[in-house]
């Protein structure tokens, strides 16, 4: 157990450490700012849909391992998803990916970007 436990988080020192689909996007469908007033996390979540799918989604951001390894994971996760199958995804999926336990407040910071895409999806009219 303890071996799989390091082994998971080296993959999010990974991932917050050479974080994927990361930077900015120009003309994005949807774009949005989360921010975690608590402990100062932000991320900013840019997504390009054609065709209600996902081409492509992009993020930058500050803050703590978890929250930027997140949203690094999430966008591996999303890009070539139709909107349907976005809108199917739970935060529990997610959190499940980044797979370690995680206290409540930690917990704020897995979901940030989650919650960005959540509101994106919520914002995106179709095509």
């Amino acid at each position: 157990m303890i071996l799989e436990d390091e082994e998971r988080m080296e993959f999010i020192m990974d991932h917050y450490r050479h974080p994927h689909n990361f930077g900015t996007m120009e003309n994005p469908t949807e774009e949005i700012t989360e921010y975690n007033p608590v402990c100062g996390d932000a991320v900013k979540v840019s997504i390009l849909i054609k065709d209600n799918m996902v081409q492509d989604i992009r993020f930058v951001g500050r803050g703590c391992s978890i929250s930027q390894a997140a949203a690094s994971i999430l966008t591996d996760e999303v890009k070539g998803k139709s909107m349907e199958e976005l809108r199917n995804m739970t935060e529990k999926e997610h959190l499940d990916r980044i797979g370690i336990r995680l206290g409540p407040s930690r917990e704020k910071c897995a979901i940030l970007s989650f919650n960005a895409l959540r509101k994106m999806l919520d914002n995106y009219g179709g095509e």
